[in-house]
């Protein structure tokens, strides 16, 4: 972006298929625009066995 902010990205991946079914992208995800997003992937895709969480670099 030319105004230098940072932007925040969120990938969804399923590990097994390698599918990625969603990803959300902006300079700011608050945390219910995050719980509104995993619901729309959860009613469409259905709910996953297992969550794994990767921050990435600090």
């Amino acid at each position: 972006m030319c105004s230098g902010r940072r932007l925040r990205v969120l990938n969804i991946v399923d590990d097994y298929s390698r599918e990625s079914p969603g990803q959300l992208v902006d300079v700011s995800i608050s945390g219910d625009r995050l719980a509104r997003f995993l619901d729309q992937l959860a009613d469409f895709h259905g709910l996953p066995a297992e969550i794994v969480v990767d921050n990435g670099p600090a």
